[in-house]
């Protein structure tokens, strides 16, 4: 992994992601494989310039965040100096003196992320930071690990929402059973495909069913889902839309929408792992 990326682990339930950072953070012990960090082997001394947020915020709910600070910063044996600078930073420094359970579950995610912080560590790893949130607070954990990332930070996080690992990430990798399936940046998981010799084309008609019937058998077909109003087209890489297009017209059907689908990260994600479950 590249220092600086934003690293995403993805994979269907039960595939390891938890495990596989619980091990690489000696929370659990491996029975057989190995890893580095930055080439070395894992230490104490390495730990503790990753800040790690691993479980659910666990805080006391009526003591303020800043006592909670406090307690995290006794605990990892950071300085109390460090919290007005990782509140800051989490945007909760005006709230600092608000008791934990006042918070948002946004907020309460936010002062995890701030106790992960201390000490600075050039490194972060989170498990499903975004779980639980709703859109509000899953847009305001994506902005601060972007913003995290643009500081230099190297973040590592688990995920099973594949649209926010493909808005964050600069890198993926896709785990199945314990198996690493594929890794790489986001671009390149994305450009590489189980077909590589079809291309995707979302196309509808008035009669979508007229529409069915004519283009299973048009040459280069390969298969078609109906998806609403609209139809999903595999076909030859070698076919064009302006083919697609002109044979509809000339078998008598005119085409209302046609456009070529870029694949994204939850199609990849399908292709791979052929799994249409995102838990876990």
């Amino acid at each position: 992994m590249t220092a600086g990326a934003v690293f995403g682990i993805l994979g269907p339930n039960g595939s390891g992601k938890t495990t596989l950072l619980g091990i690489v953070m000696d929370v659990l012990k491996a029975t057989s494989g190995s890893y580095f960090w930055n080439g070395q082997q894992s230490s104490a001394a390495q730990r503790r310039k990753i800040g790690t947020l691993l479980e659910t915020p666990n805080f006391y709910s009526y003591l303020s965040g800043q006592k909670n600070l406090e307690i995290a910063a006794a605990i990892k044996g950071c300085d109390v100096n460090d919290i007005d600078r990782v509140l800051k930073i989490v945007n909760l420094h005006e709230r600092r003196n608000s008791a934990f359970n006042t918070y948002s579950l946004g907020m309460k995610q936010r002062l995890a992320i701030a106790s992960t912080l201390l000490g600075n560590p050039t490194t972060l790893v989170f498990d499903e930071p975004t779980n639980g949130l709703d859109p509000a607070g899953i847009a305001e954990i994506r902005e601060l690990i972007k913003q995290l990332n643009r500081e230099g930070k190297t973040i590592i996080m688990a995920s099973h929402i594949l649209d926010e690992v493909e808005k964050v990430c600069t890198h993926v990798a896709i785990l199945q059973q314990g198996v690493l399936k594929t890794t790489g940046s986001v671009s390149e998981v994305l450009q590489t495909s189980l077909h590589t010799d079809e291309i995707l084309i979302q196309i509808s008609s008035d009669n979508i069913a007229e529409l069915v019937n004519v283009i299973t058998k048009m040459p280069g077909y390969k298969q078609h889902k109906v998806d609403a109003d609209d139809v999903k087209l595999y076909c030859d890489a070698v076919t064009s839309p302006q083919q697609i297009n002109k044979y509809c017209f000339e078998n008598g059907v005119t085409l209302s929408k046609l456009a070529p689908q870029k694949k994204n990260l939850e199609t990849r994600f399908l292709e791979i792992t052929g799994n249409g479950s995102q838990n876990q």
